[in-house]
């Protein structure tokens, strides 16, 4: 599973940061950034969490690519 950030829709409210910290963070632009290239089967549920959480839509996940 990979996830990247649409920087275009996302409003830097911080959801995903709250949710999985240390897979997601908000930057200096006030913006997220993915911090993780490939996620885990640890961290993937709060990915998901994060995910259907954000307002804007713009967390998006690939999970077919390995």
């Amino acid at each position: 599973m990979k996830v990247k950030i649409i920087e275009e829709a996302c409003i830097g409210c911080g959801a995903c940061e709250a949710i999985a910290n240390g897979v997601f963070n908000i930057n200096n632009n006030g913006i997220a950034e993915v911090n993780l290239k490939k996620i885990t089967e640890e961290n993937k549920e709060l990915v998901m969490d994060a995910a259907s959480s954000c307002p804007t839509g713009a967390i998006e996940i690939d999970e077919e690519n390995e």
